[in-house]
């Protein structure tokens, strides 16, 4: 079976066994995503290039944690919602492959548009 699938499924198993659906409306469940990335920003906060390539050789393991945690959100609002992530990701690569194309915007910051 596919990953993504299993580790929904397994999310949530973990859930229900902790009977936690009942809090899970989809504003609380966007709330803790965005809360979830909010700790993924604190451990580049204040830290320049340099301080940054170092931090993420000693702190690798809790950015990755922190990262699962936005993941397994986005999973579980996906699930809740009925949205298949996979195709909705593919669907939005397809989306800025057309919207940003290579020759307006490759090397570039600025918004093609904006040129």
């Amino acid at each position: 079976m596919d990953k993504i699938k299993d580790l929904t499924k397994r999310i949530l198993a973990f859930r229900n066994a902790r009977d936690w659906k009942q809090f899970h409306n989809p504003k609380d469940v966007a709330l803790s995503l965005v809360l979830e990335a909010a700790e993924v920003m604190e451990h580049f906060q204040w830290k320049n290039p340099a301080e940054i390539e170092e931090y993420v050789k000693k702190h690798k393991k809790d950015i990755g944690e922190e990262l699962a945690d936005v993941f397994n959100w986005v999973l579980l609002l996906s699930h809740d919602l009925g949205i298949d992530i996979v195709e909705a990701a593919k669907k939005k690569v397809k989306k800025n492959e057309k919207k940003y194309p290579v020759e307006k915007a490759k090397g570039r910051h600025d918004k093609y548009t904006e040129q």
